[in-house]
């Protein structure tokens, strides 16, 4: 490795910045290669079908579209997963080869110095960086250039080779018998395979960092005060038997006060309400603008809605409170943060209602209406019972939704951990804590930033509960009625 480096690195030093091709050229590349052997691989494959004319049927197994797709994906997909592994690689290769030059001997032995000169050499090397501050980047930029180069021309190489020799196995595979098909759809059932994988390991990755965290967390701070204290004021240092100020009581009423009551108050009517007009009222025309309209609220940024909180509605509540008599109410409000919190979910609830109510049989509608029933009475004793199973999981949807939400409560409502009813008084959640916990420079090691992974876990476990609940009602009403 060393005499080719140092073979390579006096013609890299000699022709300046060494130019290679970057990943996205490369990726492109592939794929541009890939799109040929699908034209070649249906060329092909068009030929079969052309002989085949007027002979016995089922002479061709496939279609040439298959057969394309065939060729280009014994293409692609090596040439993509080398692609994948090298980027990972390749970094690690790149400073061996730059350590094994013997210049890297000047290297200072302390390791973040070290890591530090390294760094900065490659920065410069790869154009993020102009300069040097330390003399010793600067004898190290030329073996970087080189070690670059080297490995990305090698990485270019492999990843055509691979390409051309899976694209040149499979069309010597095309012919008239050959079942390509079957295998193209493995591959993508393969493929989904895998993307559903991704996201269930993904969620098993979150739940397990938050199980080794918390458990970090109770070895230290007692799960009984945690669960049950009433005193929110986490200390750094940690005493065993006594209040440490961890009793996340006030964190969990704080979010169910916000999250799960006044802002269902405001949203279920409002969302079921608009659900009825829309499906049983309004006309086809007024339903054709009014639905979009009303679900532009779902795409609005939160950190709007906490602005929106912040600066309208908290202090048009203070005054409200003021004028009922309330002396002590506060700017920042836990019903100023509720209200809005309800606004921002409507189009969960109403979208979940309307689709509820009018997969409802027309003949239950119609049967009512028959019988004499007004459309009012109709919809309270016929529609609205048969679609209760999709509304209540609309509104469990929208539960889970409100509590993990953060921006309006820190906006709107405060830091402050109060464990009290009074709508007027300032309020916080569990989500805003997670913010405070992990904001700035913390020791992970100490309980005082732990404790956010604890919350974490509460709320993660919680917000899951919550949407198994929706999802089994939804999964019954479905049931009941396909």
């Amino acid at each position: 490795m060393g005499s080719v480096f140092s073979g390579i690195r006096p013609i890299l030093v000699q022709g300046g910045n060494v130019k290679f091709m970057t990943g996205t050229a490369l990726l492109f590349l592939v794929l541009g290669l890939g799109l040929i052997g699908w034209i070649f691989g249906r060329a092909r494959a068009s030929g079969f079908v052309r002989k085949a004319k007027g002979g016995p049927r089922g002479t061709v197994n496939s279609l040439p579209y298959y057969h394309g797709w065939f060729v280009a994906i014994c293409s692609v997909a090596p040439a993509l997963l080398f692609m994948v592994i090298w980027q990972s690689l390749s970094p690690s290769l790149v400073t061996n080869m730059v350590l094994s030059a013997p210049i890297a001997a000047e290297l200072p032995q302390d390791t973040f110095a070290r890591a530090a000169i390294l760094s900065e050499a490659r920065a410069i090397a790869q154009g993020f960086q102009a300069t040097a501050f330390q003399d010793m980047s600067d004898k190290l930029v030329p073996l970087y250039k080189g070690a670059l180069s080297y490995y990305k021309w090698l990485g270019v190489a492999a990843t055509l080779l691979l390409l051309f020799a899976g694209g040149a196995f499979a069309f010597t595979r095309l012919k008239p018998d050959f079942r390509a098909r079957g295998k193209v759809e493995r591959v993508i059932m393969f493929g989904l395979l895998l993307a559903s994988l991704i996201a269930i390991i993904t969620t098993l990755g979150i739940f397990a960092s938050l199980i080794f965290e918390s458990w970090r967390f109770f070895s230290m701070v007692s799960p009984f005060e945690f669960l049950f204290g009433t005193d929110w004021n986490p200390k750094s240092v940690v005493t065993p038997g006594a209040d440490n100020g961890y009793g996340a009581i006030p964190l969990f009423w704080g979010t169910i006060f916000i999250g799960a009551i006044i802002a269902m108050v405001v949203a279920v009517p409002l969302g079921l309400m608009s659900a009825i007009f829309l499906t049983q009222y309004a006309s086809s025309t007024v339903r054709k603008w009014m639905k979009p309209i009303l679900e532009i609220l779902a795409g609005v940024p939160t950190v709007v809605y906490g602005y929106f909180a912040a600066l309208t509605v908290a202090p048009a509540v203070r005054d409200f409170a003021v004028m009922l008599g309330v002396s002590n109410a506060a700017s920042d409000n836990a019903l100023a943060a509720g209200i809005v919190m309800g606004v921002m979910i409507i189009p969960l609830v109403s979208s979940m209602s309307d689709d509820s109510i009018a997969a409802v049989p027309n003949a239950m509608r119609d049967g009512s209406l028959a019988m004499g029933a007004t459309k009012s009475e109709t919809i309270k004793q016929v529609l609205l019972p048969a679609a209760l199973p999709g509304v209540v999981g609309g509104i469990l949807l929208a539960v889970s939704r409100a509590i993990g939400e953060t921006m309006i409560v820190v906006m709107a409502a405060g830091y402050t951990a109060n464990l009290t009813a009074n709508p007027f008084d300032t309020i916080t959640t569990i989500t805003v804590q997670i913010v405070a916990l992990l904001t700035g420079d913390q020791d992970f090691g100490s309980p005082h930033t732990l404790a956010a992974f604890a919350l974490g876990l509460a709320l993660f476990i919680t917000t899951f509960f919550l949407n198994y609940v929706a999802l089994r009602v939804v999964k019954k009403y479905r049931e009941a009625y396909e």
